[in-house]
């Protein structure tokens, strides 16, 4: 046992960092279980944590120019003396011919040292309760790490699952009509997406979500990338209590009375735009986690101004990508994650927004799960009404249209049936509305014509 231990010594240690910042194959293979602290020293905790964090935030291996910034950060002038010696060491190891079989060996030396850890807890255990299932399952644990134990969803063995209350946790919209098309809302793993022009009221719906979500008793992550975290308050303000944005301030205590009421909570986290990538909103959420912070779901406003870290020199690529990505992100933390795009210029006049109309890529589409467009023309937004229409529905029927009332003023925002007496009032609403506007237009172009 004493040979096998040397064997993963300094030098070893020295040699898989500098495969770990040499090879991003053989990081993202052994990513999920990389341990700074299976690493001897300080110096070298410090080097593989760095290593990791770096990965996590950009999906690609640190240089030494990254290194030399991060050393230089370091306080303590005796960990940084020791982290730069280590870094020289890794650096000669870099073009070591036997790399490729240190890359075989590090998973023999991750088993190893957990193991190592899980004895000297086990010494613990048994000098102070003996509590022999919780020794084995460390042991079993240990033996185990680096291996995949669920092999897949076994159709025949595992009918129940799939038909348990928890096959699908969902989080509601707050909109019946839209909750119960995606059967209770979007689930873990789920990306929906508002497609609607400029100026139409996305953010609005966003946060009408996030509001409607916390009343359930939901947590909510909202990523902002173009109005700053006390705006977008603002906006959750006046969905909470009715009251128009500029007036919030004579309202304070309306808010603080509904704010007592939530069962749910909210972070909400600023972003410059093109500044973030879903790496970047990951490793937030990963130090959200630390912290003990809950989250049930993530809003994104929006998607189209994230940054792409995939190198796609066309835009409808680099929109792909980031969808891609944000659909990704949405599985690893397991929680529902709702964002907008971009409708084009030509669909500001349009009644029904249809998939066609969605700006630069039509990748967005096809990687949601739900996507549903909102359109309001001029006399819409004079009379707050609008139209819903469900473009996409992994779960259920699309290609249904509903009309909505929507006040971008206080973000008070209903979507009916179509044939509910909500429904009907509100869709006799945008008739009228648009018979007027219609009846307006006319009698202008006769005075003109009148005048010539």
């Amino acid at each position: 046992m004493t040979d096998k231990l040397q064997d993963f010594g300094h030098t070893f240690q020295i040699k898989s960092i500098a495969s770990l910042m040499k090879n991003q194959s053989f990081l993202e293979q052994i990513h999920d279980i990389l341990d700074e602290k299976h690493y001897d020293s300080d110096s070298l905790k410090w080097i593989v944590k760095e290593c990791k964090k770096y990965y996590d935030e950009y999906r690609k291996c640190i240089t030494l120019d990254v290194f030399k910034v991060k050393t230089s950060e370091v306080e303590n002038d005796i960990q940084k003396v020791a982290i730069v010696e280590n870094l020289k060491e890794v650096f000669r190891h870099m073009e070591s011919p036997d790399l490729e079989y240190i890359q075989d060996k590090t998973l023999d030396f991750f088993k190893n040292q957990t193991l190592k850890s899980a004895i000297i807890q086990s010494v613990d255990i048994m000098e102070s309760k003996g509590d022999f299932e919780q020794i084995k399952r460390l042991v079993d644990d240990a033996l185990n790490a680096g291996t995949e134990r669920n092999i897949g969803h076994e159709y025949i063995e595992h009918i129940e699952d799939r038909y348990s209350e928890t096959a699908r946790t969902t989080v509601p919209t707050g909109w019946d009509v839209i909750d119960d098309l995606t059967q209770g809302g979007l689930g873990g793993g789920e990306l929906g997406v508002i497609v609607a022009p400029a100026g139409v009221g996305k953010t609005w719906v966003l946060a009408a979500i996030g509001a409607n979500s916390m009343k359930k008793g939901r947590h909510i992550v909202h990523y902002t990338l173009e109005l700053n975290e006390a705006y977008v308050g603002l906006r959750y303000d006046s969905i909470f209590t009715g009251v128009a944005n500029q007036n919030l301030k004579y309202h304070k205590d309306d808010v603080q009375s509904e704010m007592d009421k939530l069962k749910g909570d909210l972070v909400i986290k600023y972003y410059p735009t093109k500044s973030a990538s879903v790496n970047t909103l990951s490793a937030h959420l990963k130090r959200l986690t630390t912290l003990g912070t809950k989250v049930d779901m993530v809003v994104v406003d929006y998607a189209d101004i994230l940054k792409d870290t995939g190198g796609a020199r066309e835009v409808r690529h680099a929109l792909g990508n980031i969808y891609e990505d944000l659909r990704g992100l949405a599985g690893e933390f397991q929680i529902p994650i709702w964002t907008a795009s971009q409708a084009n210029r030509s669909a500001l006049d349009e009644d029904v927004i249809e998939a066609q109309k969605v700006s630069e890529s039509y990748q967005k589409i096809m990687t949601a799960d739900f996507v549903m467009s909102l359109s309001r023309k001029v006399e819409d937004k004079i009379g707050n009404t609008g139209r819903f229409h469900v473009i996409k529905n992994r779960f259920g029927p699309d290609g249904i249209t509903f009309p909505a009332k929507v006040n971008t003023n206080t973000g008070k925002m209903e979507i009916y049936e179509g044939n509910s007496v909500g429904g009907k009032e509100q869709q006799g609403k945008i008739d009228n509305r648009d018979n007027l506007m219609k009846k307006m237009l006319s009698n202008r172009y006769e005075d003109l014509m009148a005048d010539e």
